[in-house]
């Protein structure tokens, strides 16, 4: 019977399937490679959320029992299914298929990071501070905000490709929706993720709070959190009060995913409560 890492190992060359065929759809301008694109990614995301489930199940056969959120090869798994499986309903919502040509390359480079061998793939008993739930609240909530911030990412490097080309009707911006729908999307997922974020943080906290007894401690992955929310934060500040749109929101957005790849990867670098081994 296959297990999960074998599983995710089958999964992670789909991705890459998809990668591949979002891009060829793109350039060539082709339906049949796009259709084969999304049911690729259909197939992936189907896989990959039968990998979470079936790595739970193993958790439990092995004693442990607890949901698979609980290190850095985990949650790289979850984060390219949040990923993924949100960008396939933009493309079912707004059938805009040409938004896979950037998210499902992070889709498929978070389960190729996740294969490196330097990433710990074994089932573990969590430690005492781990054991809540809580904790399972905190990462959903903190990796649905990521996946939001990665795919609105992704719309932000489409609106650098086709701003001073909205009339162009061939070449590769041609398939790129236009700059004000792009922005849009942007803003609607940054919305989106902002708040599932904040969900994440208060979760966060309260974890905190029942594990180490207070509720924030400027560990470095807290401290960076913050500084993630607080660029989001000001971006709605600005969209809203300020009237920014275009150009000033995709840099924006980009500075914003930058901090959260940082607070993702970049404290593990740093002592902390926080870092994932």
């Amino acid at each position: 019977m296959i297990t999960s890492s074998g599983l995710f190992s089958i999964i992670t060359f789909i991705y890459g399937l998809a990668v591949l065929l979002y891009i060829s759809a793109w350039i060539f301008k082709k339906e049949l490679p796009g259709k084969l694109a999304t049911a690729a990614t259909i197939t992936a995301v189907t896989g990959n959320l039968i990998g979470i489930i079936l790595r739970w199940i193993e958790s439990y056969q092995m004693g442990y029992g607890h949901a698979p959120l609980s290190n850095l090869y985990e949650s790289l798994v979850f984060f390219a299914f949040c990923i993924a499986a949100l960008y396939l309903f933009l493309e079912f919502r707004y059938k805009l298929r040409i938004i896979g040509v950037v998210a499902s390359p992070i889709s498929f480079l978070a389960m190729a990071y996740a294969s490196l061998p330097k990433v710990n793939s074994s089932i573990e008993p969590l430690i005492p501070a781990l054991q809540s739930n809580w904790l399972i609240a905190h990462v959903i909530t903190c990796f649905i905000g990521y996946a939001a911030f990665a795919v609105a990412f992704g719309i932000s490097l489409l609106y650098f490709i086709k701003a001073g080309r909205d009339h162009q009707t061939g070449g590769v911006a041609g398939k790129i929706p236009h700059v004000d729908m792009l922005d849009e999307l942007t803003h609607q997922m940054v919305m989106f993720g902002f708040l599932f974020l904040s969900a994440g943080i208060i979760t966060g906290a309260v974890w905190a709070n029942q594990a180490w007894g207070r509720y924030w401690g400027w560990d470095p992955k807290e401290t960076w959190s913050l500084i993630t929310w607080l660029i989001y934060a000001s971006l709605l500040h600005a969209r809203m009060m300020r009237g920014w749109t275009g150009k000033k929101i995709a840099v924006l957005c980009c500075a914003g995913f930058l901090a959260v790849i940082f607070t993702y990867f970049g404290v593990n670098l740093l002592p902390g409560l926080h870092s994932y081994q």
